[in-house]
């Protein structure tokens, strides 16, 4: 099959099948399409993702009855974006995802489609009038989620669908122990791409627009990778010393390791992760750049399986998480994660969090990190943390007086998407007090 519709029709219902991911499934499905149809085919999965709870309850509006067969389904909401938020021309649209239909053998409904998405041309505004008073057609977030977001931030919440339905900028970490960021600023501008320092991230620039990777000058070499400027902080906030034992825990795909042992090339430093496959990407990664890590592939739940029993001096644990703080980034979230996640990766992250603090020497420091927007992973957990180990203290206030971003939480700082350039990220960096003997 090389019709890029039916194709993303059928990762659409994989998406909602919950058997895979945009990152994983895309990759399949851009094999078997020509490479001119590849940019459609991306914009056709990402934006159903990311319009998907909108586009589920118009749907539901124009169909007779519900729609059974999951790709047909999953097609018809491919056709009813292209009406929605392409500029593919109506007529185009509609006789494309028809074709779609027959090439997923599914040729008896080719009426239905039809039908559905003319309907839709025709009642568009009178469908948006009956349906502009639900949350989840205004938010374009699943219903729990939308809950959850406004019972956390309130008025800010409309700031956060904003973003997480807009598409993210294409933010560069320049290597700046190979180069320094104006260096490179006038590197891209001779290759005649046009960027701007980032306001936090010392080492970053956004792009004025996305481009490929191979036309990043140096990219191969080193001296350039991309990370949202969010991100970016972690290294930054860890600031790692001279000859330190440091713990990346949670580390593929690997931009913060190398983040790391770019600020600080002198440091002994081990990555942990759970995945083998992604692992591979964070030697991959730290290959591009020249850098040099011990890498384990374990649980870092479970530490009396791999660890040698030294103390690390820093650890960075990146836990995971909803990923509730990148779903413009990766819109299928909306579609694969649920209400009940939630307290099963708190509990996860609790878990992990105390394991961790074992490992960690009297005197050194934890950065706990989370790309969540969702209190329950972030200030929550570790304010009850904080409460219940006694040598552990959030040095976290003392941050946002040196620096001017983050919002103040109960316990660490949160950046929220659309309130800041970067991505939906939490931080909370928690010291631990040294014993009397």
């Amino acid at each position: 099959m090389n019709d890029p519709r039916a194709l993303a029709a059928r990762v659409i219902a994989r998406l909602q099948q919950d058997r895979g991911s945009l990152q994983r499934l895309l990759p399949w499905a851009e094999k078997q399409v020509e490479e001119q149809n590849r940019a459609l085919l991306r914009e056709l999965c990402y934006g159903t993702a990311r319009f998907a709870p909108r586009l589920e309850l118009l749907l539901g509006k124009l169909a007779r009855k519900p729609v059974k067969d999951e790709e047909l389904a999953a097609l018809m909401l491919v056709g009813l974006y292209q009406l929605e938020y392409t500029r593919i021309p109506d007529h185009a649209a509609i006789a494309a995802t028809v074709e779609a239909a027959r090439a997923l053998k599914l040729g008896h409904a080719t009426g239905v489609v039809n039908g559905v998405l003319r309907n839709a041309l025709r009642n568009k505004e009178a469908l948006t009038r009956k349906l502009s008073g639900n949350p989840q057609f205004s938010s374009a977030h699943p219903e729990w989620l939308q809950q959850a977001i406004k019972a956390a931030w309130g008025d800010d919440a409309r700031t956060v669908f904003t973003a997480n339905n807009s598409n993210p900028p294409m933010t560069l970490r320049v290597n700046t122990s190979k180069t320094s960021r104006d260096d490179y600023l006038k590197s891209l501008a001779e290759v005649e791409i046009t960027a701007t320092p980032c306001e936090f991230s010392p080492a970053g620039l956004t792009l004025e627009q996305a481009v490929p990777v191979t036309r990043l000058p140096g990219f191969e070499d080193g001296r350039v990778s991309v990370q949202d400027e969010s991100a970016q902080l972690a290294a930054q906030l860890l600031a790692p010393e001279p000859g330190e034992k440091i713990l990346d825990a949670c580390a593929a795909p690997g931009g913060k390791t190398c983040h790391l042992l770019e600020l600080q090339p002198d440091i002994d430093l081990t990555a942990l992760d759970i995945e083998e496959e992604r692992l591979d990407r964070v030697i991959e990664n730290l290959e591009r750049i020249g850098g040099a890590a011990q890498i384990i592939c374990a649980d870092a739940a479970e530490p009396e399986h791999w660890w040698d029993g030294e103390q690390f001096d820093r650890i960075l644990l990146d836990a995971p998480c909803s990923a509730t703080g990148v779903i413009r980034r990766n819109p299928d979230i909306k579609l694969l994660r649920r209400a009940d996640d939630i307290p099963e990766l708190a509990a996860l992250q609790s878990k992990i969090l105390r394991a961790m603090w074992a490992l960690l020497k009297p005197g050194g420091t934890l950065l706990y990190a989370t790309c969540s927007i969702l209190p329950e992973e972030n200030s929550a957990q570790v304010a009850r943390f904080v409460a219940e180990t006694g040598d552990a203290r959030d040095n976290t206030p003392q941050l946002l007086n040196d620096q001017p971003w983050g919002l103040p939480q109960e316990a660490g700082m949160q950046l929220l998407p659309g309130m800041h350039v970067g991505d939906g990220f939490y931080y909370a960096k928690l010291e631990k007090l040294a014993t009397e003997s």
